[in-house]
């Protein structure tokens, strides 16, 4: 049902007069007599009887009249649904307690006005099919492993290079160390399950354990987060990754030890991904605030592999 035509009913009925309808569309009075012709056509009824005073509503005009300003109204949260800042922006941050979570827990407080609908998409070849099909906004990555270059439309800026530490229980060998170095790990095993082959993490920590003779094991299934924990906390043989920004909770009866990593120090690179052409004003001030909440550049000290994206704007 054409909208226009929609509309012009509307307008006729509330004036009680073609004229004055044809005067607030700002269209001639034979358009609106045409648009409610056509309608009565579609219809197959009379929607107006023509009186010396105008024009009154038939009583299917009248029935049909509640229903014509619904329609209007829905197409009008219709298109606020999609108008540029008219909906919520929608982030995925991979998991609600790593460092990709806490930016945009920085971003909601600095902008509370900004509606925000925050996912969770575990493999990046579904976070860019979804950036690409307008389903979400942008993701946090760390791109772009080798061989997996991102698609033409899609951007990405790298905003946060994030330490990692060695978390260990209170019998591991290096449970007492303030800082350890990073060939110091070299024969102690570090126990990293869920690395799923073809993730980018995957990528991330291979390189790392063939460059620097480290041993890293992903072996077991993965229980999640308590379980490595627990696991951890009792078996001094084992010690495990962890960002320097990530949040969890253990008992205080575990004992665990956060050890910062040194000379150097591997850093894990989180980017933004966006497609070049997504127009929601909220994800421009988003790519701002992290601009400046991280800003700071890698120093010699630190390590990343060498196919992630540099330190550049991609505009």
């Amino acid at each position: 049902m054409d909208l226009d035509i929609v509309r012009t009913f509307v307008a006729a009925a509330g004036a009680g007069q073609f004229q004055q309808a044809a005067a607030e569309l700002a269209v001639t009075q034979q358009a609106v007599s045409k648009r409610v012709a056509a309608l009565e056509r579609e219809l197959g009824v009379r929607l107006f009887a023509r009186t010396p005073r105008g024009a009154e509503l038939t009583i299917d005009g009248q029935a049909f009249l509640p229903h014509a300003r619904e329609l209007l109204r829905v197409a009008e949260r219709a298109v606020a649904s999609v108008r540029a800042g008219g909906r919520p922006l929608r982030v995925d941050v991979i998991a609600s307690r790593l460092a990709a979570s806490g930016l945009m827990r920085g971003f909601h407080r600095a902008y509370p006005e900004i509606e925000l609908d925050v996912v969770m998409l575990l493999e990046i070849d579904r976070a860019v099919a979804a950036i690409r099909s307008g389903a979400i906004d942008a993701s946090f990555r760390a791109v772009a492993a080798p061989g997996r270059p991102l698609p033409e439309d899609i951007a990405a800026v790298r905003v946060l290079d994030e330490p990692l530490q060695l978390l260990t229980g209170p019998a591991h060998a290096l449970a007492g160390a303030r800082s350890v170095p990073l060939a110091g790990l070299a024969g102690h095993r570090i126990w990293m399950p869920g690395i799923a082959p073809g993730t980018e993490w995957a990528a991330y920590y291979d390189d790392l354990a063939d460059e620097f003779g480290l041993t890293v094991e992903a072996t077991g299934p993965n229980f999640g987060s308590d379980a490595l924990l627990d696991t951890i906390a009792d078996t001094p043989a084992l010690a495990t990754f962890m960002g320097e920004h990530t949040r969890l909770v253990w008992p205080a009866g575990h004992g665990l030890r956060r050890i910062p990593v040194t000379d150097p120090t591997p850093v894990y690179p989180h980017s933004l991904l966006w497609h070049r052409d997504d127009s929601h004003p909220a994800l421009a001030t988003l790519r701002a605030h992290l601009a400046v909440a991280t800003a700071g550049h890698p120093t010699p000290e630190t390590w990343a592999p060498d196919w992630v994206i540099p330190h550049r704007s991609p505009y």
